[in-house]
C-alpha cells in the first residue's frame, strides 16, 4: 500500500482526533515519497533494539503505540537514542506512526482488551469522548429579535465580525409586534463582539438568548473503563485472572482499607498505562492499571479501594496481537503485519 493510503486507513480505524490534547499522534516520520508499505511492524515502545529488529525484518512502516517523538527535537544527531531512532528510520526508509491515546479511547482498543481479563462484565468509559466537531460551525448560538428599522444595519455589522456562520432569519411576533428572529453560530471570540454590539441597544440585549452547543458523546468511546462483573469474585480470584490475561508471574497489590484477599470484587475501574489521573475519584472495588503515584495509591486504599499495578506497558503490550489480527481485516490483508519480538517492559522483577 502507498504510505498515504495506509495512514488514511489507520486514521479511519482510530481517528487521531480521539487522542488527548497533550498527545503526539499520527505520522511522526515520513520517508520521501513515493513510499510503498509491504510490511507493517507493531511495537508498544520503539527502542533502539526494536528499531534494529524492524530493519532486519525489512519493515517500511513502524506502528509504535507510544510516540517515540513526544517533546520537540531541537536537532537530529547521533547524540541521543531518540534522535538515533529518527536517523535510522530515515536511513532505511522506514516511516513511524503512533496512535497512543486514540487507541485507548476506541471501543475496540487497549482498554477494552485489558477489560477482557476480568471475566464476563459490562463496561463504560470513565471519561467519554465527544465528537470531534460541534453539531454546527461554532460552539455558541446567539438568537435575538429585531424590528425591520434596525435589522439591515445590524446584520451588516454582524457580517463584518469574523467567525460568524449560519446566519438565519425568520418572521416572529413579539408582544404583538411583527419582528424578525435572527439566529447565528459563532466562536467564543466572535460571541464577545456580538454581545458588545447588541449591548448598544438595551431592547435588543434583553431579547437575546445565548446557547452553548455541546459536542455529542461518542458511544463506548473514551478514556478508561468502569467494568461491572456479571458475578462478583474474590480479590484473590481477580488477581489470578489478571496475571493470566497479562501473562505475568507477579503484580503489585495494595489492599483497600477494611478489605482482604477474600473480599468480593464487583466493580473494577481500569486504565492501561498510567492511571492516576483517569482513575482519580472513581468509586470501585478495585483499580487496575500499570502505574500510579504513591499518593494516589494511598488515597485509593484509604477509600477502601484495592489497587493492582502491573507496570506501565504490561497493561498495553498484549493488545498488539489482537491489533495485528484486527488491522489485517481492516486493511483487507493487503500488507504483511508483524509484532515485535524484542519489545518488552523495561522493569523486571529481580
Amino acid at each position: 500500500m502507498n504510505l498515504g493510503e495506509l495512514v488514511s486507513a489507520l486514521s479511519d480505524f482510530a481517528s487521531p482526533s480521539l487522542a488527548e490534547s497533550w498527545d503526539n499522534v499520527g505520522l511522526l516520520v515520513e520517508p520521501s515519497p513515493p513510499h510503498v508499505v509491504n510490511t507493517l511492524f507493531l511495537t508498544n515502545d520503539l527502542t533502539e533494539e526494536v528499531m534494529e529488529e524492524a530493519v532486519q525484518k525489512k519493515a517500511e512502516l513502524i506502528l509504535s503505540y507510544h510516540p517515540p517523538i513526544f517533546t520537540p527535537l531541537q536537532r537530529v544527531t547521533w547524540g541521543s537514542w531518540k534522535e538515533r531512532l529518527v536517523v535510522r528510520a530515515l536511513e532505511h526508509r522506514i516511516g513511524i506512526y503512533s496512535p497512543h491515546t486514540a487507541y485507548d479511547a476506541i471501543p475496540h482498543g487497549v482498554n477494552s482488551w485489558l477489560a477482557k481479563g476480568l471475566g464476563a462484565c459490562t463496561s463504560v468509559p470513565l471519561h467519554p469522548s465527544t465528537a470531534p466537531h460541534y453539531p454546527t460551525e461554532g460552539p455558541h448560538r446567539v438568537e435575538f429579535c429585531a424590528d425591520s428599522t434596525e435589522l439591515e444595519t445590524l446584520l451588516s455589522k454582524i457580517k463584518d465580525i469574523q467567525d460568524i456562520s449560519s446566519i438565519t432569519t425568520l418572521p416572529a411576533r413579539v408582544e404583538g409586534e411583527e419582528q424578525t428572529r435572527v439566529s447565528l453560530n459563532c466562536s467564543q471570540k466572535a460571541l464577545l463582539e456580538v454581545v458588545a454590539l447588541l449591548c448598544k441597544n438595551s431592547s435588543l440585549y434583553h431579547k437575546t438568548e445565548i446557547l452553548l452547543l455541546q459536542k455529542p458523546l461518542l458511544p463506548h468511546t473514551g478514556m478508561g473503563r468502569l467494568c461491572t462483573l456479571s458475578e462478583p469474585v474474590s480479590l484473590l480470584t481477580m488477581i489470578e485472572r489478571i496475571k493470566s490475561h497479562l501473562k505475568l508471574a507477579h503484580i503489585r497489590l495494595a489492599v483497600g482499607k477494611g478489605k482482604t484477599l477474600e473480599s468480593p470484587v464487583k466493580k473494577v475501574a481500569l486504565c492501561a498505562g498510567s492511571g492516576s489521573s483517569v482513575l482519580k475519584g472513581v468509586k470501585a472495588d478495585l483499580y487496575l492499571t500499570g502505574e500510579m503515584s504513591h499518593h494516589a495509591v494511598l488515597d485509593a486504599v484509604a477509600d477502601g479501594i484495592s489497587v493492582i499495578l502491573c507496570e506501565h506497558s504490561n497493561t498495553e503490550r498484549g493488545f498488539l496481537s489482537e491489533l495485528r489480527d484486527t488491522l489485517a481485516i481492516h486493511l483487507q490483508n493487503k500488507i504483511n503485519i508483524i509484532v515485535s519480538e524484542k519489545d518488552r517492559d523495561p522493569l523486571q522483577v529481580a
